[in-house]
């Protein structure tokens, strides 16, 4: 699963209606895969930064290229692509931590 899709579908809420479009739920919307582009569209990374923050996430620019969601840092070469990196650590570490509950309820 490519970064963009696991954000889409993790951070958005998105559901994959097929293989190439989602589907926005709460604004009753398919969207195309080549209509969000977050690596390269600041203004849909910022669609990512919005949603965080609602999940209680701070969002900071230490510059151009490195940001943070609350301790979570990542660079880029650009803004978007810093932020897209950003959103898909959050995605990775909190996968991490949600597998290590369920094996802390297993045991």
């Amino acid at each position: 699963m490519s970064k963009t899709n696991s954000i889409a579908r993790r951070i958005l809420g998105w559901k994959l209606n097929r293989w190439d479009r989602w589907y926005d739920n709460e604004n009753g919307i398919f969207i195309h895969d080549s209509d969000f582009q977050p690596e390269q569209n600041l203004g849909h990374a910022m669609l990512i930064v919005e949603r965080l923050e609602k999940f209680g996430y701070k969002f900071s620019i230490k510059d151009n290229t490195e940001v943070c969601f609350n301790n979570i840092t990542a660079i880029g070469n650009t803004l978007p692509e810093a932020i897209t990196n950003a959103a898909y650590n959050v995605i990775e570490l909190t996968s991490v931590e949600d597998t290590s509950d369920i094996w802390a309820q297993l045991c």
